[in-house]
């Protein structure tokens, strides 16, 4: 959901609408490797540090503690940016204590290409993806991980982003489904942020956030794809009781 959106963020998006922003060429959608999660019926939690403090890392020592836990880790993903010493980039709240802060300042690179945004999920499980000018309407969460750019926005492909450009890499990011339920995706092999983007906004999402680039692992056995590797700061994993 987004709050109280300033026109000017309206008004830069609109630009996307301009002639010569024609649609992406079609990418197949086997390129993907997504999870449709709803948080609201599923354990949807962001993970980063274990109770002694320390960092999960990859998605195979994530698995390893939740398997030691009685649950099993359905999907996982790198949840967001971090800096050299892995503590996440911008802000981060788990359990719904904050644990590094909102960042607004300016700078370099995809973080701070703006509007940047953040993924959150309330205590009822809703989830929503606002941008980071917005945060302050928002309310208490009890999961948040900040990160940038925004590829989707009321609809619109973020107008940064330029059909056929040279930047590939591989992406993973977080849509916002119609139905409320989360579309978690990472490209199979490099592709450019408008591809990335338009693949959130033809699967039905008004609003997606980018996480991260080629550092990205994906853990999805339902889809073949187990990726356990990885060293990461946040992690989104999705679990659920050992059957």
């Amino acid at each position: 959901m987004v709050r109280n959106l300033p026109d000017v963020l309206l008004a830069v998006f609109l630009l996307a609408l301009l002639p010569g922003c024609q649609p992406a060429p079609d990418k197949p959608e086997t390129n993907y490797v997504s999870y449709r999660a709803d948080p609201r019926r599923q354990a949807l939690c962001l993970y980063w540090r274990d109770a002694q403090g320390h960092r999960y890392g990859s998605v195979g020592q994530l698995r390893q503690c939740i398997t030691a836990q009685g649950d099993s880790l359905i999907f996982a993903m790198n949840g967001g940016m971090f800096n050299p010493a892995f503590v996440p980039k911008g802000l981060y709240i788990e359990d719904g204590r904050e644990l590094a802060p909102l960042d607004t300042s300016a700078g370099a690179g995809n973080f701070y290409l703006k509007p940047n945004g953040v993924f959150y999920l309330t205590a009822t499980g809703a989830a929503g993806i606002c941008p980071t000018v917005a945060w302050p309407t928002v309310g208490r969460v009890r999961y948040a991980t900040q990160s940038g750019p925004l590829l989707v926005l009321n609809g619109h492909i973020h107008p940064a982003f330029r059909l056929g450009s040279a930047n590939v890499q591989i992406r993973n990011g977080v849509g916002l489904l119609s139905d409320g339920r989360l579309l978690l995706a990472m490209s199979k092999t490099k592709v450019n942020f408008y591809e990335f983007a338009d693949y959130f906004r033809r699967a039905g999402c008004r609003t997606a956030l980018y996480l991260d680039g080629f550092v990205s692992r994906t853990y999805a056995p339902s889809a073949g794809w187990n990726q356990l590797d990885g060293d990461f700061g946040v992690i989104i994993g999705v679990s659920e009781p050992q059957r």
